[in-house]
């Protein structure tokens, strides 16, 4: 028998458990791709029993770690779910199966799997077996928090988040392209953090030829939570001797690129090169990374790249970071050809949240069309 858990305990609501479901979710964000990261609480008499999240590569799903933790207790009780259950069978049986063989009593879902393999099969499989099952509950939380999954079975593309340091006035650079340490220490670490929430984390190679950048999570406690660097290089320009490629076995790395010239090398080093016929082609590219698994890809530098996926409206949420420094008329724009001020201000972009970082300021933007 396993003992309960009392640190949630008092009269919630539906939404308050779900709220609860969505935190854990989190946990496994960046971590789990190509599947969702799914939350899930199992409560009984007001009492959480179990708890799961998506754990590391995908498996095991969220439900399968709450039923564990439950045991018997689960006959009966209440699971909240984030994402509905999987019908279908894979890697490991399905969630629903699960959920019948431990005689849950309900299940609360926030939203349908889009997953043509699931969408609605898994619920139907556990009103079939008498569960009673209770569907849409915060599903607009869920909807945004499942955003790149969502995008993945739909569009075929992966979220993107362009991040951005900036002076006041909008630029990333002097006119000469130094560009070191914009922001401060504290907006530094937290963009450390935000790559952690992330499968991927993409640049240009114009950003590696000139910053030499390493592209990991740099956050004590969340080194092994570096996400997979991407690097746009149209003709496999990037140096044998970049960080990016003689680390490419302790994070992987992967090369999106036209050609096909020196590709044992790469290999050699751990880097896996990924062909399309246009790198300017910033649909191709979403199509190509959401095939190799990506759900969500932090895009980090630099303009151009960050002006092809604006323009192609691929962008679905913005993190700017403000540094109170004036770089003048001469600096390097934020988004090539465009000013930062006039984008922004596009209707399509609400704000999220805003929050002080030291002398910076981060404000998010989400994409609302």
């Amino acid at each position: 028998m396993k003992t309960t858990d009392h640190s949630l305990t008092s009269n919630k609501s539906d939404n308050d458990w779900m709220q609860a479901a969505l935190g854990l979710g989190a946990r496994g964000q960046g971590n789990v791709s190509p599947n969702p990261s799914v939350g899930c609480i199992i409560v009984k008499d007001n009492v959480v029993v179990g708890r799961g999240w998506t754990q590391p590569s995908g498996r095991p799903h969220a439900e399968a770690k709450a039923l564990q933790q439950a045991d018997d207790q689960a006959k009966g009780a209440t699971a909240y779910v984030t994402l509905e259950p999987c019908s279908h069978y894979g890697v490991t049986p399905p969630c629903a199966e699960a959920l019948i063989k431990a005689e849950i009593g309900r299940v609360v879902v926030a939203m349908r799997d889009p997953d043509e393999r699931v969408n609605g099969s898994g619920i139907n499989m556990l009103r079939q077996a008498g569960i009673n099952v209770t569907e849409n509950i915060l599903s607009q939380d869920a909807e945004a928090f499942h955003l790149g999954f969502v995008l993945k079975a739909t569009e075929n593309r992966p979220t993107f988040t362009l991040k951005l340091a900036v002076s006041n006035d909008g630029k990333i650079a002097k006119a000469n392209g130094d560009s070191k340490w914009i922001t401060g220490p504290e907006a530094r670490q937290f963009g450390h953090m935000m790559r952690a929430k992330h499968d991927g984390i993409l640049v240009g190679v114009n950003t590696v030829l000139a910053d030499n950048p390493m592209l990991s999570c740099r956050v004590n406690g969340l080194e092994s939570k570096s996400p997979i660097r991407i690097i746009l290089d149209t003709n496999l320009q990037t140096p044998l001797t970049a960080q990016v490629v003689q680390t490419a076995d302790e994070i992987k790395t992967v090369i999106v690129t036209e050609v096909n010239n020196n590709v044992d090398a790469f290999s050699a080093c751990g880097v896996e090169i990924l062909n399309v016929r246009s790198t300017r082609d910033m649909r191709e590219v979403s199509a190509l990374l959401a095939n190799f698994g990506f759900t969500s890809v932090m895009i980090e530098g630099g303009a151009q790249i960050a002006a092809s996926f604006a323009r192609a409206k691929l962008i679905d949420q913005h993190a700017i970071f403000r540094a109170p420094t004036i770089i003048g008329e001469d600096g390097i724009n934020a988004i090539q050809g465009l000013s930062l001020e006039r984008y922004i201000a596009d209707p399509s972009f609400v704000i999220e949240t805003t929050r002080n970082l030291g002398p910076d300021v981060l404000t998010t933007y989400r994409n609302i069309k």
